[in-house]
């Protein structure tokens, strides 16, 4: 008999006791299949997810009503409308100082604050969304004896538009450039709204406005207080250089003329500049804020288009001196050296490769130490077939032969069994394929003898079951 031919022998004796038995290994293993793949297709989507999520952060800017707020709301509107990976909530507050108290108490992710107030610790550059102007005039027009230089504003009243302290302190520092006393000049503040009737009531020698060429609060303030028609006089800063020099937050500028009117300035003149910032926790992640830089950047038309007389993006000021220091996320943006998926996230890609690659040999180990038992119960059957091999060689009953060839094909349904869990592999298949053959022949060998000795005989050899 062949190998093929006892294979298919046993197979079909098997067969109607062992289809039972092994559909369920068969079931078993379809169901660690398809729940592997529906793991790993659920981490897939997991992971992808997790990546995409939008990323919601808070931002903190006032005060209400302002044109920050209105830029800042639109952005968000924008990024929210466009699905964007970086999404903004406001969170509105008194002013730029609330605002970057905020941040140091961690409150908020974002704020937007004046370049020239103190700085939170923990604050980083963003992107600049205006530049501001320190804007100076006399309100009595040209005439004999009038206000034309910063140094004649002693014993004056001079109004500043906003409410804000940092207004009154940037005053004081431009008188004190110019060589007066903050205390010999007396201050009037003027609320940004309704500063037009205000001013109908007040004294006031001199205004200071701070903020875009183009705002229209400023342009409203020197058309309320030119008298009899007559333009103001605009005062320059000549020591804007020095200003700049001392302190890293303002920068020397020019207001060209004609900037708000016909001859308003008829000249252009010198003064002190400096931004709005937004800023970030330093904690931060880097991807987050050059996602945020990229998007702010992208729809600066968008914005700028929007708000053109009061936003005006730019970018931070990346070098390592710079006043603001600008947040790593959004310095790689502007120096072009934002890294890619691969770059940020290659060690960790590989590590949990090899992670998998430990875990999977793990997990062989301990299957293999699972089925320690069932190899070393196929092993002792395998004994026994060895053990019926030489008495199916030796017997002399037909019962007994019998009796064995149905034990060497139970033996057979649990070595495949052990072959179909991976308790044994191909080649000791094999091996037991030949034994199990050998038995086989020796079998039918030693079944054909006693016929033929019984015939000679004419003695029944059943009678001698062991």
């Amino acid at each position: 008999m062949s190998l093929s031919d006892m294979f298919s022998r046993s197979m079909a004796t098997e067969a109607p006791k062992s289809s039972g038995g092994s559909r369920p290994h068969k079931m078993k293993a379809m169901l660690i299949v398809l729940a592997a793949v529906l793991a790993g297709v659920a981490a897939i989507g997991g992971t992808v997810y997790y990546l995409n999520r939008p990323v919601y952060l808070r931002i903190a800017v006032g005060p209400p009503y302002s044109d920050d707020v209105k830029v800042i709301q639109s952005i968000a509107q924008i990024f929210s409308r466009d699905h964007k990976h970086v999404r903004l909530r406001p969170i509105i507050t008194d002013g730029t100082a609330s605002s970057a108290a905020g941040l140091t108490a961690g409150t908020t992710d974002l704020a937007v604050i004046r370049g020239d107030v103190d700085l939170p610790k923990d604050g980083q550059a963003v992107a600049s969304i205006r530049k501001n102007f320190a804007v100076l005039w006399a309100t009595g027009g040209k005439r004999k004896g009038g206000i034309t230089t910063i140094e004649q504003l002693k014993g004056k009243r001079v109004g500043v538009i906003g409410r804000t302290q940092a207004n009154v302190n940037l005053l004081k520092l431009i008188l004190t450039q110019a060589g007066v006393k903050p205390d010999d000049v007396q201050v009037v503040q003027f609320s940004t709204t309704g500063f037009v009737e205000a001013l109908k009531k007040e004294k006031i020698d001199a205004m200071l406005a701070v903020g875009p060429l183009t705002s229209r609060i400023t342009t409203d303030a020197i058309s309320a207080t030119s008298k009899d028609g007559k333009d103001p006089v605009f005062l320059t800063l000549d020591g804007a250089d020095a200003v700049a020099q001392k302190f890293p937050a303002y920068e020397s500028g020019e207001i060209p003329a004609g900037a708000f009117g016909v001859n308003r300035p008829s000249d252009k003149i010198d003064t002190i500049t400096f931004a709005h910032h937004i800023v970030a926790r330093k904690s931060l992640s880097e991807t987050t804020v050059g996602t945020l830089a990229r998007q702010l950047f992208s729809t600066r038309q968008a914005i700028q288009s929007e708000f053109p007389m009061t936003a005006k993006l730019e970018t931070p000021d990346t070098d390592k001196d710079a006043a603001i220091p600008a947040h790593p996320g959004a310095a790689a943006y502007v120096d072009g050296e934002e890294k890619t998926f691969l770059d940020k996230y290659s060690d960790y890609i590989w590590g949990s490769l090899m992670g998998l690659s430990a875990l999977g040999s793990a997990g062989a180990w301990f299957a293999s130490y699972l089925r320690k038992d069932e190899r070393q119960s196929n092993s002792n059957l395998r004994e026994r077939l060895m053990e019926m091999l030489m008495v199916a060689r030796k017997t002399m009953s037909i019962d007994e032969l019998d009796a064995m060839q149905a034990e060497a094909d139970e033996i057979m349904r649990d070595t495949l069994h052990c072959f179909e869990d991976g308790a044994i592999e191909e080649g000791s298949l094999t091996a037991f394929s030949i034994a199990l053959e050998q038995f086989h022949n020796a079998v039918a060998d030693r079944k054909t003898y006693l016929l033929d000795s019984n015939s000679n005989d004419a003695r029944p050899v059943r009678s001698q079951v062991a």
